[in-house]
């Protein structure tokens, strides 16, 4: 017997969101249900297109929906997440999850006590390098991010830090096995109020150094990381979701009368990669999750991973507008357990 459809709405229509309608209206075993956003007209044409409900609240939703995309604005997430939680909906929430840690924390104290799934939408661990890239690193030693791009005017709410670089947070703390503990940050705007610019430094406990540079003054577009491990060096182009293990071969020193010359070999190892739409691939394991709450079960939430990542950004932010150049965190860190 198929297993039953599953009833999608998303929340919030703009860039992000119409992303989320697009996957949804493609996947098979699901029904795009409804589409909220207080904007009614560009809501009903978006719906009109789609042929599905449209709504201007979205508690409206409640009784219709078995999933939701939450793509509004940071500073609503925690109220609109709040409730579709409450009752029982499965739901994934764009990054930033919310504007405080406090907010984000008792949004998984309600998904824990509804037996809700609730996903922070972090989509660059669904990107096929990255998931290949966790299995062959080992050790780093020094972890360097890029993300640089144009600036876009309709984000100008969020800093670059959390448009941006909490992607690379996000990833380099899932590849470290040690916690952060000492930041530097500086930052600056360029093109809107907030910082469109920011390099960070962060020192782990277990030795590790990441540099981490986000930008939407640049009018290049890069998205890469490159990571220094004992044999090995491995850089990765998000964009073409490609890898690249630089090892050495051999290396030769050649003595003569007039000078001394080093000459190393190396190869490089072209690693294969399963590619496919990195927000698909996000969704469809919220849908694969909200299927095992359904059916009675329960899943495992990425909570932990989900608030270190967000306390990290947020205490970047803090550091890069109050003009504090750097900062280390106590024993007790912020998103542990004895934080909460």
């Amino acid at each position: 017997m198929e297993p039953r459809r599953i009833r999608a709405g998303v929340v919030g229509a703009g860039h992000m969101g119409q992303y989320h309608i697009l996957v949804y209206r493609d996947l098979w075993d699901v029904d795009l249900t409804g589409i909220v956003d207080t904007d009614a007209a560009k809501a009903r044409q978006l719906a009109a297109e789609y042929h599905t409900g449209v709504f201007t609240d979205h508690r409206e939703l409640v009784g219709k929906v078995d999933v939701a995309s939450v793509a509004v604005p940071t500073d609503q997430h925690f109220s609109v997440a709040r409730d579709l939680l409450e009752a029982g909906i499965s739901v994934v929430v764009e990054k930033p999850m919310t504007a405080t840690l406090e907010e984000a924390k008792e949004l998984f104290r309600v998904a824990r006590q509804r037996g809700s799934v609730l996903h922070v939408g972090h989509v660059e661990r669904f990107n096929g390098a990255v998931q290949e890239l966790r299995k062959i690193v080992e050790h780093p030693i020094l972890i360097e991010s890029r993300r640089l791009g144009p600036f876009v005017p309709r984000v100008q709410t969020d800093s670059v830090v959390m448009d941006l670089m909490i992607h690379d947070i996000d990833i380099v703390l899932g590849l470290v096995e040690g916690e952060p503990r000492r930041i530097s940050a500086v930052g600056r705007a360029v093109q809107s109020a907030m910082p469109d610019v920011a390099n960070v430094q962060i020192m782990f406990d277990t030795g590790t150094i990441a540099n981490i540079t986000a930008s939407r003054a640049t009018e290049q577009k890069i998205r890469t990381l490159a990571i220094t491990q004992p044999e090995a060096y491995i850089t990765l182009d998000y964009t073409d979701e490609d890898i690249q293990i630089h090892r050495r071969a051999a290396q030769e020193y050649t003595l003569n009368h007039e000078s001394i010359r080093y000459r190393v070999a190396s190869f490089v190892e072209h690693l294969h990669v399963h590619k496919d739409n990195p927000l698909k691939l996000e969704l469809l394991n919220l849908i694969r999750a909200a299927r095992e709450v359904l059916a009675g079960g329960s899943v495992e939430l990425a909570e932990s991973d989900d608030l270190r990542s967000l306390a990290v950004a947020l205490e970047i932010e803090r550091m890069i507008r109050e003009g504090r150049g750097e900062m280390a965190w106590p024993e007790d860190l912020p998103w542990s357990a004895r934080s909460a």
